[in-house]
């Protein structure tokens, strides 16, 4: 049956993502053009490129060549002018640009002299997806331009985003866990241990479990014969548990040795490894999550008692005390485990499962309305969950958080993803 679920998931899936990818293939917002040499995509037109590697525009005898320039500073624009084939001086051009970006916020660049160009007085911040307005004045002649410049954004419908579970979250102040990851083993509760022997030495008559059964408190384990009185009595469980060890046989002689061994599992340790770096970092209540190496079942605990003996590794061992009524933990079995040593609340926080790359970037993914465009991130201290975001994302922005990855493809195959 699960294996059914599985495959008719697995069709959901399949069948959502090609809706989704035809829904998005072409719409309104797609760009018609882009800035040769920069991040948008080209489409439809070919773009014209002027000797400086940026995009030539035309108005009657006069162009412009407009062009973002990274060379050793942060992006900006730099422009040059020609009216009748003759290059402009700086000064004779009165050159404004508004980036339009997504939600309607508009970056106003003003313009300088610099050389033989015009200098934006502005930073071009990432992602670099606006529509370019243009107004150039020269001899009193007003020219003017507009055109798509778009990287990393897309639409999606409603109903198709619901479909394939996109969920979004809002960015806003969180707390970091600073975890330490350790290793150490399953082992059995001491304190629920019992080793039991016969009272009074003698012969076994009967033998009752064997290695590997369960018993229950005051349940038949072994009948002796003593030695002295002749008389049979009865070895019972002193407790509930697993017998672990078993060393008694009908016809043998007691001889005063441990004839059996009960565990209690229904409670067990992990022993966990601590070195030297780190002990003085983990402490006594300080929360824990286990993972078994086999199968990645995870635990919850805290650190219950550290020892203060250092073993032959020159660690010490810190124990976790772990319910196991359900018997899903193995004593023996290999685990790995996050020591909380520290939380540290954060301006700005998002989750892992939004995180993506884009470019060199690591992005999520902003939505506005039913678009979806990359917020390129500078990230700070991080743990199992969240990200401290230190820049490139403003608190308060709807993000992607879950099936982040859907957004990522559909920009990838619509062309609006290019490279540097």
């Amino acid at each position: 049956m699960k294996s059914g679920n599985t495959k008719f998931l697995q069709l959901f899936w399949t069948v959502s993502f090609a809706i989704l990818l035809s829904a998005c293939g072409v719409s309104d917002n797609e760009p018609k053009s882009s800035m040769a040499g920069e991040h948008g995509a080209e489409t439809e037109i070919e773009v014209e490129k002027g000797p400086h590697g940026g995009r030539m525009l035309h108005s009657g005898d006069f162009s412009l060549e407009l062009s973002i320039f990274e060379t050793g500073v942060p992006p900006e624009f730099r422009a040059w002018a020609k009216n009748e084939g003759r290059l402009l001086t700086p000064d004779e051009v009165d050159l404004k640009i508004k980036l339009i970006r997504l939600g309607n916020k508009i970056d106003d660049i003003g313009f300088e002299p610099h050389g033989d160009a015009l200098r934006g007085d502005t930073v071009i911040y990432e992602p670099h997806s606006f529509v370019v307005n243009i107004i150039a004045l020269h001899k009193g002649v007003t020219h003017s331009w507009e055109y798509d410049n778009f990287e990393g954004r897309t639409m999606i419908e409603p109903k198709v985003a619901e479909a394939l579970a996109i969920g979004t979250s809002v960015a806003e102040a969180g707390v970091i866990k600073e975890i330490v990851t350790v290793y150490g083993k399953i082992v059995g509760d001491s304190e629920r241990m019992r080793d039991v022997s016969a009272r009074f030495d003698g012969q076994i008559k009967s033998v009752a479990p064997s290695i590997g059964d369960t018993v229950k408190k005051g349940q038949l384990l072994a009948r002796v014969e003593s030695n002295e009185s002749l008389k049979i009595y009865n070895i019972n469980a002193p407790i509930s548990g697993v017998i672990t060890h078993r060393n008694a046989n009908p016809g043998e002689q007691t001889n005063g040795r441990n004839l059996f061994t009960i565990m209690d599992t229904s409670s067990v340790w992990a022993n966990l490894s601590i070195f030297p770096s780190d002990r003085t970092r983990v402490r006594i209540g300080a929360p824990v999550r286990i993972t078994t190496a086999i199968g990645g079942q995870v635990f919850d605990g805290v650190i219950d008692r550290i020892n203060v003996m250092t073993e032959v590794n020159q660690a010490v061992t810190a124990r976790v005390v772990l319910d196991n009524k359900e018997g899903r933990l193995l004593p023996g079995s290999f685990v790995s485990a996050d020591i909380e040593i520290a939380m540290h609340s954060v301006d700005l926080a998002v989750k892992r499962t939004g995180l993506q790359a884009f470019r060199d970037f690591t992005v999520v993914y902003a939505k506005i309305g039913d678009e979806y465009e990359v917020r390129m991130l500078e990230l700070g201290r991080q743990d199992g969950e969240w990200v401290e975001v230190l820049g490139g994302l403003e608190p308060g922005t709807r993000y992607v958080s879950d099936n982040s990855y859907i957004i990522k493809a559909d920009i990838e195959k619509s062309g609006a993803s290019h490279d540097h």
